[in-house]
């Protein structure tokens, strides 16, 4: 009966958190300066994708893909304010899949414990400690 109780209150909050880590931020609404509107203009977006070629992680990536990496910034640096616009707006949706790792780590952590702990028995490789 005990271990029956235990069991549903640790489920609960494994329940709860999980929910909560899926829940999104908070939104503040506010009215924006002209300077702010002005700096985030297709010129902004350039830059931004511009430091994104800068960085050398994406220049390995670009180069063992086989492009050259100043052939792809001279093809940032043509392309017009709305396909900028466009390019920018689609690399900020793409998931960066942190998310998704964090999340399994999360649910291996939570499932080796309660196999150690002798509630499930999931894996294999882990003994009760009871």
């Amino acid at each position: 009966m005990f271990e029956r109780r235990i069991v549903r209150m640790v489920a609960g909050a494994v329940a709860a958190g999980m929910l909560a880590s899926t829940l999104p931020a908070p939104v503040q609404a506010r009215v924006v300066s002209t300077e702010e509107v002005l700096a985030a203009t297709p010129a902004s977006d350039r830059t931004v994708l511009e430091a994104l070629l800068a960085r050398e992680d994406v220049r390995a990536r670009l180069e063992a893909l086989g492009v050259d990496p100043r052939q792809a910034l001279g093809r940032v640096q043509a392309l017009d304010d709305q396909q900028v616009r466009e390019l920018a707006a689609r690399i900020d949706e793409l998931p960066a899949g942190a998310g998704v790792v964090g999340a399994l780590v999360t649910i291996f952590i939570v499932l080796l414990i309660t196999d150690i702990l002798g509630f499930t028995k999931v894996f294999p490789f882990t003994r009760a400690i009871r």
